[in-house]
């Protein structure tokens, strides 16, 4: 990714003001927050304003940051006999909100971020808006501002239950038709809530109770540092 200078960001936070909630830069990359009244009309100036003229929104997508910074599991340590890339878990409610990232409250679990960038500029930003109410999130569509951010917006109501007003074709694209809740949100059961399977007697394909057991699986983790690597550096040089 190209790096964004400082005064990109002073750039920003002029033209703004107000309605900038949070500029993060980080990693070379810079994140602009924004309410969910000021979300399109930040995108629409994003756009057309000469300053940023980012023209392609190339992603967009929602984010659950129900349980943000916890873990279920303590992947730091391991016995001679290995681990299993599963623990039994509680299930929905295992996450609270009792450790939140700097700036997140217990308000903002739902999430939509895009991210845009800019051909003239050569230069890509990111744009995260949080939904107001956990319950029925609900953030102004910008299919009109970037019509190709339909799919994306389906995309992120199928499997976040995110709304998206104004769509223009608001329904799901990835699970079935008859699909019940959506599969991405942190408290939805990694099983599932129904399995299918074919009656030869009724001579369909049948909805019924799944009958898998509930397992939570461990995620990856990625580190912002190499001590353990250095850890396991140093015990290779202490080995006669």
């Amino acid at each position: 990714m190209n790096e964004l200078p400082h005064p990109f960001v002073e750039k920003l936070s002029a033209h703004f003001g107000a309605r900038a909630k949070r500029i993060i830069r980080q990693h070379d990359e810079i994140t602009l927050e924004v309410a969910p009244a000021d979300y399109k009309p930040v995108m629409t100036e994003l756009r057309d304003h000469p300053e940023f003229a980012f023209e392609q929104l190339i992603d967009l997508c929602g984010i659950d940051y129900l349980g943000y910074g916890e873990a279920e599991w303590d992947t730091t340590d391991v016995s001679s006999e290995g681990f299993s890339r599963g623990v039994e878990g509680e299930g929905p409610g295992r996450f609270t909100w009792a450790s939140r990232p700097q700036g997140l409250g217990p308000a903002n679990r739902f999430a939509a971020v895009v991210h845009l960038t800019s051909v003239k500029h050569n230069r890509r930003i990111r744009v995260r808006c949080f939904a107001e109410d956990n319950a029925m999130p609900q953030i102004d569509s910008v299919v009109s501002v970037y019509p190709v951010a339909t799919w994306f917006e389906r995309e992120a109501f199928d499997l976040f239950g995110i709304i998206f007003t104004g769509h223009p074709d608001l329904r799901r694209i990835l699970t079935d038709y008859g699909f019940v809740g959506h599969p991405f949100r942190k408290d939805f059961p990694l099983i599932g809530n129904v399995e299918v399977r074919y009656d030869e007697e009724r001579g369909r394909v049948i909805y019924q109770p799944v009958s898998i057991e509930p397992r939570v699986g461990v995620p990856k983790t990625i580190r912002e540092d190499s001590r353990w690597q250095q850890a396991q550096s140093e015990q290779a040089q202490v080995k006669p």
